[in-house]
């Protein structure tokens, strides 16, 4: 696919080390590009088979230079077993993308998170496990190198639970790009045709609604309980490989911590267990031995050297994705601070920042679009968060004798909430207000919509760059140029993007610029003049590449010159004479907040 890219209205940020999935030529574990180990999405995805493909089922395929460490991975626990449209070659960890939500409920409901007062009753026993639902779902993936289509549609099976008011909780990834989403009750033979009200791809959770009362006759919703303590017994429950009917496995609590997940962008608190996690468990609920559920299994960690690591979204997560749709009637996801930052272990470090006490972190870059830009610099030094003591290590207390990731009080806050930082600069001591937002992503992880966008001028294919399309493309066609600003540059403001001439569909009117592909351009507005990096430089005449155009979109099949995004006229955000090119840095940007060892994107 030919590709380039040019300084429009669009702009995007690309991350080094991403935890992500991807729908392979054959039944997969997506693999991760974390250098230590990968996490995969237990979903199980079939389609119509073609020629050399697996058979249904779930296999773990590696990708040539993506993982440092190629024994271990990081899945999303999903459907059973995803099978896609792949070829050899190309890389596993494509992004997902969100969709948004598809209806807004405007009925409230209400769930409680407090300790729920009931007869304990053993697991055996139907009332709990009735709760617990298969889901179908297919699913039609967006084509990135033609994105006036769609790729074949594939089918995945998942878990989900009720909550209560005609709703259920599953995986976002369960139900990533889907054109129709079923669900099946225990002991039961039809299926129901069931809505999706909102995803939340950073969170890696989808809110479902079920109108037929049939469904609900004799239902009774889960109850949810607090977050459990180490040790704790814990029993997953959904319908994974192996068999149709429902499943039960056990374990107890490993740990809990602040955790990257796979299909999201953020990294947010996880509680880790050894019960085992199959493909087509992703969605199902994780109980206590007092039949509460502590949270929804959503991924595992893959690895030569450890074994039964598995991953649930604690109920503190779920609340919040629950809280956010409430208030908004739409989700509008985690929000972040936009700030890199970089302990302050070292006494000599402490002492040139006139920090007296051993505790804060270092304002290493602050994001353009966040409003921490407004108040912190960089050399500013952050040592408490609400009035919460930041440690030299970037924790924070947590719970009675623990320690946590500073990142989770920030999880902890809605879009558009305030914070109070007290912050060192220069040795004096000072409070500043922060307003709270979701970050804005040079390079999207996902392409909202579903649909990316697209222009076609005289045959040139423009669309912006996202994660998804990198990866179909594969990195090695995309330049390195090109990939070093998607992964060092920062949004300047937002819905900037990064367009690229992704290729160059063959006219009389474009002869000689067929070969371009995957370049970054600017269009002059004299004779469609576009200069490209590397000094290369395309003209065309206005007027031909005006009149060719409905023949080239009758040759190639294609609908429309231009994505129905795109029908609107652009307001550029930028003055005219402002500068396009970023001093890209030192310092890595990424998707999951993750920079090189000692910098953590918060």
């Amino acid at each position: 696919m030919a590709m380039a890219v040019a300084n429009c209205c669009f702009s995007v940020v690309t991350s080094t080390v991403k935890f992500r999935c991807c729908v392979p030529s054959q039944p997969y574990l997506a693999t991760s590009q974390h250098s230590i180990a990968s996490v995969t999405c237990k979903a199980v995805v079939n389609r119509r088979r073609r020629p050399g493909e697996h058979k249904e089922g779930v296999s773990q395929k590696k990708s040539p230079g993506k993982s440092k460490d190629k024994r271990s991975s990081l899945h999303d626990e999903d459907d059973d077993g995803i099978s896609g449209k792949r070829n050899a070659g190309k890389s596993q960890s494509m992004a997902f993308k969100a969709f948004g939500a598809q209806r807004k409920d405007k009925k409230e409901f209400k769930f409680d998170m407090k300790e729920q007062q009931f007869e304990p009753q053993n697991l055996k026993d139907a009332a709990f496990l009735d709760a617990v639902v298969k889901v179908y779902c297919t699913h039609t993936e967006p084509d990135y190198s033609l994105p006036w289509q769609k790729q074949r549609q594939y089918t995945s099976t998942g878990s989900a639970f009720m909550i209560g008011n005609g709703k259920l909780l599953t995986n976002a990834h369960c139900v990533e790009y889907y054109t129709q989403v079923k669900v099946k009750r225990r002991g039961d033979d039809t299926k129901y045709v069931a809505k999706v009200l909102a995803r939340g791809v950073d969170c890696d959770i989808a809110l479902l609604s079920v109108e037929s009362e049939e469904f609900w006759e004799g239902a009774k919703p889960l109850k949810f309980g607090h977050l459990p303590r180490l040790q704790d017994a814990v029993t997953v429950v959904g319908y994974p490989l192996g068999g149709d009917t429902i499943s039960v496995t056990k374990g107890v609590v490993s740990r809990i911590e602040v955790t990257s997940y796979a299909h999201g962008s953020s990294d947010l608190l996880g509680i880790q267990i050894d019960a085992a996690i199959n493909p087509g468990n992703s969605g199902g609920p994780a109980f206590n031995d007092q039949g509460e559920c502590i949270g929804v299994a959503f991924q595992v960690y893959r690895s030569e050297e450890v074994e039964n690591i598995g991953y649930v979204i604690p109920t503190t997560v779920v609340s919040h994705f629950l809280k956010d749709f409430e208030r908004n009637e739409k989700y509008t996801g985690f929000p972040s601070l936009g700030v890199m930052l970089q302990k302050l272990e070292n006494p000599a470090l402490r002492a040139c920042l006139k920090v007296q006490s051993n505790e804060g972190v270092l304002v290493r870059r602050v994001e353009p679009t966040a409003d921490a830009n407004r108040v912190l610099k960089e050399g500013d030094v952050i040592v408490s968060f609400d009035d919460v003591h930041v440690g030299c290590e970037g924790t924070v207390p947590f719970r009675s004798n623990e320690r946590i990731a500073f990142r989770y009080l920030i999880s902890q806050k809605f879009a558009g909430d305030e914070a109070e930082l007290g912050i060192i600069r220069a040795g004096s001591f000072m409070k500043v207000q922060v307003v709270l937002n979701p970050r804005v992503h040079l390079v999207p992880y996902h392409v909202d919509g579903g649909q990316p966008s697209y222009l076609i001028i005289a045959g040139l294919v423009f669309t912006p760059l996202s994660e998804p399309l990198i990866e179909e493309e594969c990195e090695g066609s995309i330049g390195l140029k090109l990939l070093a600003k998607s992964r060092y540059s920062l949004a300047r403001f937002k819905g900037e993007q990064i367009v690229i001439l992704s290729q160059v569909l063959a006219n009389e009117v474009n002869f000689g610029y067929e070969d371009m592909s995957n370049q970054q351009a600017t269009c002059k507005n004299r004779y469609l003049v576009f200069e490209f990096e590397d000094n290369y430089l395309v003209v065309l005449e206005r007027e031909a590449a005006s009149a060719c155009s409905s023949h080239i979109l009758k040759d190639y099949g294609i609908p429309s010159e231009r994505s129905s995004d795109l029908s609107e006229p652009y307001v550029d955000s930028l003055e005219d004479n402002q500068a396009v090119d970023q001093d890209f840095g030192n310092s890595t940007v990424t998707n999951l907040e993750v920079g090189f060892d000692g910098l953590l994107w918060t």
